[in-house]
């Protein structure tokens, strides 16, 4: 722990505030100084992540049904990945390797138990306010719970809004979020004027409470979350900055889903509501274009502000579409052209729909087939900022994948997943395997020729699966909370026998 810590406080004493001279040129062999990408004007950073949005969600990426006409445009004034991919299959894993840099093999988080960050991780957070940038994050962080050494404001933030317990974002009316330390009660969500037990919370009354018409439903917490990226902007947008914006659309909340048969919870349908779809699909495509509608906002807020050419804005989702609250993934398509979903390693639970804007300099309509993952986006912010940052990191930045240059690629990508038997996923060039479980055959896939992993190969490539199996077995570290286990059930033990009884002498 001595070294760890030793570690983080070079860190954070390495760089200074001002960095733009002698700073820049420690970058060794990177491909970018941020002196030279932005004519010595360090770049502002805005990192906005959906929830379980599935990469045929967006109108760019295919979609017919659900209207984003911002986001489209988003995509048209910058750059769309066609092989973009989130940390892991589910929320608090993929946040950790956006945040830390590692993939699930190395990463402190590798499943959505309450494992919080510690002091020895370093976060985007920190290696930014190395460099002197003001950070901030609102919406969801599911990275440790409240008084541990995981919460925002002790991994690197000096701003935090919203929810701390990633089962709490479900609800979009919640009692209470989270600003900095402090919980702040939303009275117009309050049972009865007082905030309840977790499970009281979270109880079939309560959710039944809530669904009823009497004014308990008043603040919609994504509508908070805009207000509060707004406000970030305007108070910090005259020094460099680093927003990290997590909306829960389109999450489904999973309770109410439990007790009404629909967790797609929107204040209204908007332009869906005549629609003749199901009640819960007409939820899901007014949550994403209300998602869209806010980004609209905060992409207009920063031409107002003068910022626009100075701040580079990326979009993506922490991992595929789900099946949840009544949510219909082959409804909208919403996994595209990919197999699988939400808690699956194939392509639809972990390629996401990605964009990065920077006008000037990411060019315009722009589409990269670069394969890059979560873990790549710590350096990457690192270079633009100008930071130094961990070695110990499984990312690499993509600078020059934004700028149109040479592109650094990985040896492979790597991800594990720890519900029900370990499952693990290996991407290497345009071959992708898959091992559901430690005792189960590697699948070999090749995504230049089958995109929708329909076809497993391995049996005919020998060499290619050898090699998985070498790399399976150097690519993660040992960890307590997510061993590497079969998960199969065990067998029911049968009444014991009772005992004997003696025959008397």
């Amino acid at each position: 722990m001595k070294n760890d810590m030793t570690r983080r406080e070079a860190l954070k004493s390495t760089v200074g505030a001002a960095v733009g001279g002698s700073a820049a040129l420690q970058l060794g062999e990177r491909a970018l100084s941020a002196a030279t990408a932005v004519g010595g004007k360090l770049p502002n950073i805005i990192f906005i992540l959906a929830d379980d949005l599935g990469y045929g969600d967006l109108g760019c990426y295919g979609q017919k049904r659900i209207r984003t006409p911002n986001l489209d445009r988003f995509a048209a004034e910058g750059m769309r990945f066609t092989q973009a991919y989130a940390g892991s299959t589910v929320c608090a894993p993929s946040r950790c390797c956006l945040m830390t840099g590692q993939h699930t093999g190395h990463a402190r988080v590798r499943g959505n138990a309450r494992v919080p960050l510690i002091p020895q991780n370093v976060t985007v957070g920190e290696v930014l306010q190395s460099a002197g940038y003001t950070t901030g994050i609102v919406g969801k962080w599911g990275l440790g719970e409240p008084d541990s050494t995981g919460i925002p404001t002790r991994q690197g933030f000096n701003e935090w809004f919203g929810y701390l317990n990633q089962r709490n974002a479900h609800n979009y009316y919640p009692p209470f979020l989270w600003r900095n330390e402090e919980r702040i009660l939303l009275k117009g969500n309050l049972l009865e004027g007082k905030v309840r037990s977790f499970y009281e919370l979270y109880s079939r009354d309560a959710v039944k409470t809530q669904d009823s018409p009497d004014g308990r439903r008043g603040e919609y917490s994504h509508d908070l979350f805009t207000r509060d990226a707004i406000d970030f902007l305007q108070r910090r947008h005259r020094k460099p900055f680093f927003l990290y914006l997590a909306y829960t659309i389109p999450h489904a909340n999973n309770e109410r889903g439990g007790v009404s048969g629909d967790g797609m919870e929107v204040p209204d349908y908007g332009s869906y509501a005549k629609e003749p779809w199901p009640k819960q699909q007409k939820g899901h495509a007014a949550m994403i274009t209300r998602m869209d509608r806010d980004i609209g906002k905060l992409m207009r807020l920063l031409k107002d502000l003068g910022i626009d050419d100075n701040t580079i804005v990326f979009f993506s989702s922490d991992n595929g579409p789900h099946r949840e609250g009544g949510a219909k993934p082959d409804f909208f398509d919403s996994n595209g052209p990919l197999r699988g979903i939400k808690r699956d390693l194939y392509e639809g639970g972990i390629r996401v729909p990605t964009l990065a804007r920077w006008p000037g300099k990411i060019k315009a309509g722009s589409v990269s087939d670069h394969a890059w993952a979560f873990w790549d986006f710590l350096p990457t912010a690192a270079e633009l900022a100008g930071a130094e940052y961990p070695s110990d990191i499984d990312g690499i930045s993509i600078v020059p994948a934004l700028l149109g240059k040479p592109q650094k690629q990985h040896e492979y990508l790597y991800w594990e997943f720890h519900e029900g038997p370990s499952k693990q996923a290996i991407r290497m060039g345009d071959w992708k395997a898959v091992r559901r479980g430690p005792k189960r055959r590697i699948e070999l896939y090749d995504l230049k020729t089958d995109i929708g992993e329909a076809h497993d190969v391995a049996a005919k490539h020998p060499d290619v699966v050898a090699k998985v199996e070498a790399i399976l077995k150097t690519a993660r570290t040992e960890s307590t909370h997510w061993p590497i286990r079969d998960g199969r059930p065990r067998k029911k033990k049968g009444k014991k026998k009772p005992a004997a009884k003696k025959k008397s002498t």
